[in-house]
């Protein structure tokens, strides 16, 4: 097992390296520079077709309101509870500025992911809309390109039973046992028989499901949050301080923090920003591909709103909350230091954390079962799709009782694995993305 660890954290060392990280954000900011800032001024257009997309008669699977809140089910998870935590706690506080910036940039990825998703979506054998990575690389590019969407596809099978399974499945198993005194393996297997349940109806029983839990679940997290930094409103604006001076200078070493310099905090901040919201990463398209719809611009404009959801509010509710609290150089790391911070400001911080991560989880798994389901239709056809579902649901068990170490390494190893083919294509396709939005506000005009 340590061969094989140190093996993944040698990769790891590489796809995380500068060349990545200044894709992810590159890419990011020519997309926005490209679309004028686009996904920023126009954010309340979205908010305003979100509100009108909760049903819809144009083709597709699922309204374009559950189209997001599927994606969000698979974005709202341990990277906003857990994620941010170990952002922090490995590169301090200016890891929340990065987190920050890499979502003002991916919002402009994640509306290009999806309108290139509706773009050249197709339909399969049972009558459903698929799309993603794979298919606008396959049918928006030429032939010699068809390898990229393969290898998008497979790592993209491969990551999500790392990043939206067993990292979930681990972390929630961790959350239960330290708050509740649950076994991990109870854990395991209850959450195995709930995604078994949902998962073999298909995206439309995952959307149902998605478009319930999601928002009361996020109003509910967001709320006990907000009351976190209602009891340490004094001091937000130190923390607001702090986390813009650490974004720039080293962190020294303070209580059980270690210490860290600037490049741990773009790092950090940059790689969980990305596994929170997923912009770059090429899963959520594949959500959005589903949508009734039949304007790519518009659900691409629905689609923007899960990164700035994600990480403008979620993670920034996390991580302030951690910051103001002081637990930040306690050495704590993971859900604990949020369940830490959370129980400075009340008596019952720990359970709503651990309530909160379980179902925030749930929905994940579900999210991500979808994305690697399509993955491997892709790669292996229709016949793919009962085995694939059967897989996933005994695999949730494992991540229960393994190792959260080894776990997180191997999920952040395949995000970047999977990030490059995708980042590639919206590079090659950015010319039909700014095309069709430029035709779709004039036509508003």
């Amino acid at each position: 097992m340590d061969m094989v660890t140190e093996i993944v954290n040698t990769i790891n060392g590489i796809v995380w390296g500068v060349p990545m990280l200044v894709m992810i954000l590159g890419v990011g900011l020519f997309l926005s520079i490209g679309l004028k800032l686009m996904p920023i001024v126009k954010l309340g257009t979205g908010f305003k077709l979100l509100w009108q997309g909760r049903s819809s008669d144009d083709k597709g699977d699922v309204s374009p309101f559950n189209a997001l809140m599927t994606s969000l089910s698979a974005t709202i998870g341990t990277g906003n509870i857990a994620g941010v935590a170990t952002a922090i706690a490995l590169g301090g506080p200016g890891a929340l500025f990065w987190m920050w910036c890499t979502a003002l940039v991916g919002m402009a990825t994640k509306f290009a992911e999806a309108v290139l998703a509706v773009k050249f979506r197709e339909t399969d054998g049972n009558g459903n809309h698929i799309g993603g990575p794979m298919y606008y690389i396959k049918n928006g590019l030429s032939s010699k390109w068809t390898w990229l969407g393969t290898a998008f596809a497979l790592f993209g099978a491969f990551a999500g039973f790392g990043i939206g399974n067993t990292v979930q499945t681990n972390s929630v198993a961790d959350a239960m046992q330290s708050s509740f005194g649950v076994p991990t393996w109870v854990t395991g297997v209850t959450l195995m028989v709930l995604v078994g349940a949902v998962l073999m109806g298909g995206i439309k029983r995952i959307a149902v499901v998605a478009g319930k839990l999601v928002p009361l679940m996020a109003l509910f997290y967001i709320t006990a949050g907000l009351m976190v930094l209602v009891v340490f409103a004094d001091k937000i604006p130190a923390a607001f301080g702090l986390i813009i001076e650490s974004a720039f200078n080293p962190v020294a070493a303070q209580g059980g923090f270690a210490g860290a310099a600037v490049w741990a905090a773009i790092r950090f901040g940059v790689a969980r920003g990305v596994f929170s919201n997923e912009a770059g990463l090429g899963s959520a398209p594949i959500a959005h591909a589903a949508a009734q719809t039949k304007e790519p611009v518009k659900q691409g404009l629905v689609a923007m709103l899960g990164t700035f959801i994600d990480t403008i509010i979620v993670c920034s509710i996390t991580g302030l909350a951690i910051v103001v609290s002081g637990v930040w150089s306690s050495g704590e790391n993971g859900a604990a230091l949020t369940s830490m911070a959370f129980s400075q400001a009340m008596p019952i911080g720990q359970y709503i954390v651990a309530i909160s991560l379980a179902v925030f989880a749930f929905t994940t798994i579900l999210g991500w079962s979808f994305y690697s389901e399509k993955c491997v239709q892709y790669l292996f056809g229709d016949k793919a799709l009962k085995p694939f579902r059967f897989i996933w649901t005994i695999v949730v068990p494992v991540g229960a009782v393994s190792s959260l170490e080894f776990i997180w390494l191997l999920a952040d190893t395949l995000n970047a694995m999977m990030a490059l083919p995708n980042l590639v294509a919206l590079l090659l396709l950015s010319p039909v993305v700014f095309k069709l939005t430029r035709e779709y506000f004039a036509k508003q005009q």
